[in-house]
């Protein structure tokens, strides 16, 4: 954290201090949004986690939290420009997390919930957003959905699918599948040819042990597995964990398929072992040191910058749609010379391995806030 005010004289001081700071108090006092004028409120982000799902690691408590904490607070600094404190919250029950993000919001102009598991995190956000008048968005749901959207937009494209025809099979059903799914469908995808799959196996019409967010989606379908889903499959979404996408599988599925293996470290399956399968698939990866990465950091520093931007009391799905269709576009768009320099490349294309905009593109801090901000304004 940097002063963005000197502080050197005593002039300064009494500026910064005792006298100067009793008359913003007073403006506040008189008229709350005056918080936004004089204080760092309108551009200070909580990202507030439990700690229950922290990356692909798991449960591991809200300590262990804190250095993945720390580093998504640089990247809202660098690319948004906006303030975070981040917040490991040791909380007994969903209802003192609850309690103590409502208690503690006044400080904040937006509220990022992190590494928290399904299904309480949706009980969490839920809660949250009825109950505060700030931004409340949940980035590994949300986040995740409007980046992997883009990306698939993208893909469609190059694969020469339409949206509202294929055939998907999503393996994953917590907080990031589920979302993925709910936005494609805002989108115009087509739940009906939506398979979800979790640990136990196709998520169908007569399963007994479904949540209420599972059984959403669950179907009437003979299919009870992830190979059966598999079959025939326009698209796969990896949403789970490591290796359980073979060969076989890819190799099932229809022609010019897409896959998209976000299990991070470790993928569903490994870009080599599709690439050997078939020579006609699209894939995408939530790793660096492959093509099309599926980054949040394209995301949620830019939605909250347009959120912020438009003085927005909340995030929308509208304002979500138009992120997503903002990162598609600038895609599609020439790369800058910088960005190829940067990433030691000598051309780079729309195309089937460049489905989403580069993390250092200078144009994301443009494009996606300006169509995020635009939305909230006519939400």
């Amino acid at each position: 954290m940097v002063s963005s005010k000197s502080c050197e004289t005593p002039e300064d001081l009494s500026l910064a201090y005792t006298p100067g700071v009793a008359e913003p108090v007073r403006a506040i006092v008189e008229d709350p949004a005056n918080a936004y004028r004089y204080t760092n409120k309108g551009n200070l982000v909580a990202v507030v986690t439990d700690g229950t799902a922290i990356l692909g690691l798991g449960n591991l408590g809200p300590l262990a939290a804190k250095p993945v904490m720390e580093g998504k607070g640089l990247l809202f600094k660098r690319f948004a420009g906006i303030d975070v404190f981040d917040i490991e919250v040791d909380a007994p029950s969903v209802a003192s997390f609850i309690e103590t993000v409502v208690n503690i919001a006044p400080t904040f102009g937006g509220i990022n919930l992190e590494y928290i598991a399904a299904p309480h995190c949706f009980k969490i956000e839920q809660a949250l957003k009825a109950r505060l008048d700030i931004p409340v968005f949940h980035d590994d749901q949300h986040g995740t959905a409007v980046v992997m959207c883009a990306g698939l937009l993208n893909a469609l494209e190059v694969q020469g699918k339409k949206l509202d025809e294929i055939k998907l099979t999503c393996l994953g059903a917590g907080a990031a599948g589920l979302s993925c799914m709910r936005l494609l469908i805002a989108m115009g995808g087509n739940k009906a040819n939506m398979t979800v799959v979790d640990s136990k196996g196709v998520i169908h019409a007569g399963r007994s042990d479904l949540n209420a967010h599972k059984q959403e989606f669950a179907k009437t379908t003979e299919l009870r597995t992830l190979a059966e889903a598999m079959v025939g499959a326009d698209v796969f979404i990896g949403v789970s964990g490591p290796n359980l996408v073979s060969a076989e599988m890819a190799k099932s599925m229809a022609e010019r398929p897409i896959l998209f293996a976000m299990a991070n470290p470790d993928l569903e399956i490994d870009p080599a072992t599709v690439k050997a399968a078939r020579d006609d698939a699209l894939m995408a990866t939530g790793r660096s040191d492959y093509p099309n990465q599926v980054n949040n950091v394209l995301g949620f520093p830019y939605i909250f910058r347009g959120a912020f931007d438009a003085r927005a009391k909340a995030i929308t799905q509208p304002m979500m749609i138009a992120a997503s269709k903002a990162l598609a576009a600038l895609a599609r768009e020439p790369v800058p010379e910088a960005v190829l320099v940067l990433h030691d490349l000598d051309h780079l294309e729309f195309g089937r391995d460049y489905i989403l905009p580069k993390p250092f593109d200078p144009r994301l801090a443009e494009w996606v806030p300006r169509a995020v901000a635009a939305a909230a304004r006519v939400d």
